[in-house]
């Protein structure tokens, strides 16, 4: 992870996954966008566990857009590998940043990644310099 520091527990969430056979090409390797859906699984997770999902967003009258995506491919991903997805918040001042790790099923690192999101007030349609109260109040974060 980012830090040496450690996170509290809810600010990481993992998924296992399965790389089932609609996600890879002829060559029985994961097409590369799918990676993507396999964040947002971990990164919907983690926001689940934060109490904090994006119908709660949505109701906190903020819209959490993705403005930024990386992704660094290590190792293919093939049909039927049981992989873990791992999601932890790395950032939350001015912007929520998620990173992003795929293992393999001994740990070793196949997949890497971060997404950048910013809160959008849902009234005014304007983007929020700071970090609305309600995500610092889910992280435990006080003021």
């Amino acid at each position: 992870m980012a830090s040496s520091k450690k996170l509290p527990e809810n600010w990481s969430a993992s998924v296992e996954i399965d790389v089932p056979f609609h996600d890879v090409d002829m060559m029985e390797i994961a097409w590369h966008g799918h990676y993507v859906r396999y964040f947002e699984i971990a990164r919907c997770k983690l926001f689940d566990q934060l109490d904090y999902n994006y119908r709660q967003m949505r109701d906190s009258g903020y819209a959490w857009p993705v403005i930024d995506l990386h992704v660094r491919y290590v190792q293919p991903l093939h049909f039927q590998q049981k992989v873990t997805v791992t999601a932890w918040i790395a950032e939350w001042e001015n912007r929520l940043r998620v990173q992003y790790l795929i293992t393999d099923t001994e740990g070793k690192r196949l997949t890497k990644g971060h997404t950048d999101q910013v809160a959008i007030n849902m009234k005014t349609n304007e983007l929020m310099l700071a970090t609305p109260a309600i995500l610092l109040e889910k992280l435990g974060i006080t003021a």
